[in-house]
């Protein structure tokens, strides 16, 4: 009897237990479901959705488990993710409420997960005998809208500066010619001093000279009359001398182009005063006298024969006055260069190893790249500036040609990508600089290192590039925060680059995922403008308008981009931005 009480008692709560589970899952029927966004959407490689699940009030049972386990399918494969679970034992005091539930879900996008749907399985348990009941499988949201995936990758190529001056230059030559006092004439002793030969053999070598400037002087004694005749007489003989040595060495036209100036002083005691200063035969105490009459009142003849009466004044006009009476002569000379010419063929030759690596200074080499629009050329010459000085901006230009020979060569962009990064890293060890993180991150973004790439591109930006650099650098950044989901960083960024038909249409996409439609239309019209044939544009305005709801100009948008780019038909047939949308008419 007792065996046969306990079998019964087992079997009543068993038929109690699956009355419950069967009662629950019958209620289940009633559960509402809520998912956020839906269709579901792409951002930075990840889905992110919340569900709110609310069921029927006394569906949970004292002691039983409800759980919604969620799970998305696409093509023949599933992707199991958590369940909500509703305990019956944390809603017994509230027996005439709905018990309500919200969970965030996030779960890594691949491409094949476009096309598939978000389902639901409710599960009701009764822990005591693990007996369970399952509803079927239902549809709570579509596959993925990949929006964001539509952006498109920019790259920049950031080149250090090479550090030589191609335009003209002016040098000064000094050279000083002195006179005996109260005489204005050159003294054949002068024109035999070592003075004399330098400027005559610089007026020999027919120097591409600017300007000549002679300035005439005199010591501070004399009457006023004399000393202003003195200064321009010494001016002017020191032209006349000048000029004779050109019509010598046959300047013929030269010196037409020369620009001379003569510059008289008169009353001037600022030469007086420095040459006293260095002057060591007489006492500081000695020197202030003179100093007290010269910064003092009185007349230019005044002040001189004041010092005429000082009792080292004989020392002084012996040592001090004769250099004072001069003619300086200031030239400027055109600063000897290599024409571009001959630095783009030395720079070559250095390169092949034609010629040894002094030919050229670090500067002339490195501009010598500049000189040639062949890659391959620019490659070979910085490879022999990075041999000849090892410096970060050679290793920079070399990774930046690399950069370039990437973006040129699509098939090889991993390869030239791996190239640049090794230049990249070298030069950044050498020294650090915005162009090289801003080379580095287009190589790191050719490679799909993308978040590797925004720190790069972080970096250089914040490093006070130049404008160009700026706006090129924030082209790429712009892509890369739009690709890390950074929707607002995106377009700032986007909004300081190079207004290129790409960079307007990321700019638009960036606003787009940022909800600002209006602008986001402005930035897809300024792309078509740029460039007529970007469909792209056009399919950006469609998805757009799609959020608008302006359903006339998502067909005329689509319209335009199918009939530039054939390619966007099929994309615009599996893009759950169109849904709502009957786009039959755009594609046919």
């Amino acid at each position: 009897m007792r065996k046969l009480f306990y079998a019964s008692f087992l079997l009543a709560t068993l038929t109690f237990s699956g009355c419950s589970l069967n009662k629950m899952i019958q209620m289940a029927k009633d559960q509402q479901l809520t998912v956020t966004p839906s269709p579901l959407e792409v951002h930075a490689d990840t889905v992110n959705f919340e569900m709110s699940a609310v069921l029927p009030v006394k569906m949970l049972q004292k002691g039983k488990i409800y759980t919604i386990n969620t799970f998305y399918k696409y093509g023949d494969q599933e992707l199991a993710l958590e369940g909500i679970e509703f305990k019956g034992d944390d809603y017994a005091d509230s027996p005439d409420s709905q018990p309500r539930v919200s969970k965030t879900f996030t779960f890594p996008y691949d491409a094949a997960m476009k096309d598939g749907d978000l389902e639901i399985m409710g599960v009701a348990l009764d822990p005591k005998n693990g007996k369970t009941k399952e509803t079927e499988r239902l549809k709570v949201g579509d596959g993925a809208i990949t929006t964001s995936k539509l952006a498109q990758n920019v790259y920049y190529a950031a080149y250090a500066g090479h550090g030589y001056n191609n335009a003209e230059e002016l040098e000064p030559v000094d050279i000083d010619f002195y006179f005996d006092q109260g005489r204005s004439n050159l003294k054949r002793s002068e024109r035999r001093s070592d003075r004399g030969k330098y400027f005559e053999a610089f007026i020999a070598e027919k120097n591409v000279t600017r300007t000549v400037t002679v300035t005439g002087t005199h010591s501070p004694e004399g009457t006023e009359k004399i000393n202003s005749r003195l200064s321009n007489d010494r001016a002017e003989v020191i032209e006349d001398y000048y000029r004779a040595q050109m019509n010598r060495y046959d300047y013929q036209g030269m010196a037409d182009s020369i620009n001379f100036i003569q510059k008289p002083i008169i009353e001037d005691w600022a030469e007086f005063k420095d040459a006293l200063s260095e002057y060591d035969g007489i006492s500081s105490a000695e020197k202030s006298d003179y100093l007290n009459i010269v910064n003092g009142s009185g007349t230019f003849e005044e002040k001189e024969r004041e010092l005429r009466k000082l009792s080292t004044y004989r020392q002084v006009f012996k040592d001090v006055y004769p250099p004072l009476r001069s003619a300086q002569t200031d030239i400027l000379k055109v600063k000897d260069k290599k024409s571009d010419a001959e630095i783009a063929v030395l720079s070559k030759q250095l390169a092949g190893e034609e010629v040894s690596a002094d030919t050229l200074s670090n500067e002339e080499l490195m501009y010598g790249a500049t000189l040639t629009p062949s890659l391959s050329e620019k490659e070979a010459i910085y490879k022999a500036a990075t041999k000849k000085n090892d410096s970060w901006n050679a290793h920079n230009n070399l990774g930046a040609v690399y950069v370039e020979m990437a973006m040129e060569n699509s098939s090889e962009m991993s390869r030239y990508a791996e190239m640049a990064a090794t230049q990249l890293e070298i030069s950044l060890n050498r020294q650090e600089s915005a162009q090289a993180y801003i080379n580095l991150g287009s190589a790191h973004l050719m490679q799909g290192n993308v978040y590797a790439a925004l720190d790069a591109l972080r970096k250089g930006t914040s490093m006070s590039p130049s404008s160009e650099d700026a706006r090129g650098a924030n082209g790429v950044l712009g892509t890369l925060e739009m690709m890390a989901a950074n929707y607002g960083r995106a377009v700032t960024a986007l909004s300081r680059s190079e207004e290129t038909a790409m960079n307007l249409f990321n700019k638009g996409l960036a606003q787009v995922l940022n909800k600002d439609y209006q602008n986001a239309l402005t930035s897809f019209q300024e792309a078509v403008q740029k460039d007529g044939d970007l469909g792209l544009a056009n399919y950006g305005a469609a998805v757009a308008n799609a959020r608008l709801g302006n359903t006339a100009q998502v067909v005329e948008n689509l319209t335009n981009a199918v009939q530039k780019d054939p390619s966007l038909k099929q994309t615009a047939l599996d893009d759950l931005e169109f849904r709502n949308v009957d786009i039959s008419s755009a594609l046919n």
